[in-house]
């Protein structure tokens, strides 16, 4: 039974698609989880009562079946690296040439889409550094620390793990700021469908995101 006493990051922990509420609701589960429930609620979200609710009908499990609480560290970054780093690129490949066009068609008469492209490319090209730098330098040191966890690593492992969590803070700055301009990515009703489409791709690269910066902030990190 899920409570307000509880984290809201060991709620998703517990329940991961509690995420999908909390996303739902502008409750922060990835870099601002480390709180309690109650203390997360807002002017915005549902009332403690509805969202207590809500989560509780959920079933237990991930959406694709796997409770990654249970993987070891190595199998963790692996299944990190799979479902979240390496679609990533291809992602903003595709998405950028729409978010482009939306912008030049569209931009003068809501110009909001003209920050909007200024904010996927800064998050474009600060999230595909930030998971190679994951990939080539930390993810390597983290195994080695997992098989060998001398103090003389961790020393070494730290300042990386304080630097990405940053980088995850800045990361999620840029997404509530895009939710913010976009109406919750909800398009005028005038919209053509490349301008829908960009917003439902856009909702879902912040799905994806914060489930990512869970799993590494509230998972992986925390047993480091």
């Amino acid at each position: 039974m899920i409570t307000a006493n509880m984290k809201v990051s060991d709620i998703v922990k517990q329940l991961p698609k509690a995420a999908d509420i909390f996303r739902k609701n502008r409750i922060d589960f990835c870099c601002g989880g480390d709180i309690l429930l109650s203390e997360a609620v807002h002017e915005k979200s549902a009332p403690i009562e509805a969202l207590l609710e809500e989560i509780n009908q959920l079933d237990n499990g991930s959406s694709d079946g796997l409770d990654v609480q249970y993987l070891d560290n190595r199998s963790l970054i692996n299944y990190i690296q799979n479902k979240y780093h390496k679609p990533l690129e291809e992602e903003f490949r595709n998405l950028m040439p729409y978010v482009t066009k939306v912008a030049k068609v569209h931009g003068e008469r809501h110009p909001h889409l003209i920050e909007m492209k200024t904010l996927v490319m800064k998050l474009r090209d600060e999230l595909i550094e930030h998971t190679k730098d994951e990939d080539d330098n930390v993810f390597p040191l983290i195994i080695e620390y997992s098989d060998n966890p001398t103090e003389e690593l961790r020393a070494q492992l730290q300042p990386h793990i304080d630097e990405l969590e940053s980088e995850h803070d800045g990361a999620g700055d840029v997404l509530k700021r895009l939710r913010e301009i976009t109406n919750d990515f909800t398009p005028p009703v005038d919209a053509c469908g490349t301008y829908r489409v960009v917003y439902q791709r856009l909702a879902m690269l912040e799905r994806e995101t914060f489930q990512h910066v869970h799993l590494e902030n509230n998972v992986l990190f925390e047993r480091l």
